[in-house]
């Protein structure tokens, strides 16, 4: 059995993976805030850890499971997002902080307690967004959000680059528009034309398989922008 880590499970795409890897029979850690969502499906193979992973008790918390429990990391899919949509001159450093908290500084410090469980083969997929990507459509109202993302999908290629010889894969995804409660707060009246289990199903695909033919790559996953 395969063991996967993976952030942000509480709702939308995290939600969705949680259970798909589940069902799949891989032992799978759901690490959120909120792990209520998940503790009503009880499903035996995803155990649920209520953590902040912008601080370090809760980073512990995870080491301790990850020690005690699994003693190795097959896959780490840092998929817990934080957006604030703000016009540029309404955006307070605090803003920029929180943003910058959970879509970068989280990552890292989750990867880097991570790092002495994954072994060559492990597979480590950040998730960011279209808008982060260079020459990508920009929307106002996400400076915060948007160049968080792009630190990301930095962060990944230099991560890649810096345990390639342990065999340790790095890859980001870069998503277009999904119907998530996430998007809905960036853009309440639009639509997206792929749904949060879609998109679960692709990544799942991708975190199994995809090591295979990539590392250190940014994947634009993304029909249509926003």
């Amino acid at each position: 059995m395969k063991n996967v880590i993976i952030t942000g499970t509480s709702r939308g795409i995290g939600f969705e993976l949680a259970q798909l890897f589940a069902k799949n029979n891989c032992n799978v850690l759901a690490l959120s805030r909120n792990v209520e969502p998940l503790k009503t499906i009880n499903h035996k193979n995803i155990t649920t850890l209520s953590v902040d992973l912008s601080n370090e008790a809760g980073l512990k918390k995870v080491n301790f499971f990850i020690a005690k429990n699994w003693k190795s990391v097959d896959i780490l899919i840092n998929n817990a997002g934080k957006l604030i949509s703000k016009p540029f001159e309404k955006l307070t450093s605090e803003d920029f902080l929180e943003v910058y908290k959970v879509n970068v500084f989280a990552v890292a410090d989750l990867t880097k307690q991570l790092i002495p469980f994954l072994k060559k083969g492990s597979h480590v997929v950040n998730i960011s967004s279209i808008g982060g990507v260079q020459g990508s459509v920009k929307f106002p109202g996400l400076a915060a959000y948007s160049s968080s993302k792009g630190a990301l999908i930095t962060l990944t290629e230099m991560l890649a680059e810096e345990y390639k010889e342990q065999g340790i894969a790095f890859n980001v995804l870069a998503l277009g528009a999904v119907q998530t409660e996430m998007l809905e707060e960036a853009f309440p009246d639009y639509k997206a034309p792929v749904s949060a289990i879609e998109m679960a199903n692709y990544i799942y695909n991708f975190a199994i398989t995809g090591n295979k033919f990539y590392n250190g790559k940014i994947l634009q996953v993304s029909s249509t922008t926003p």
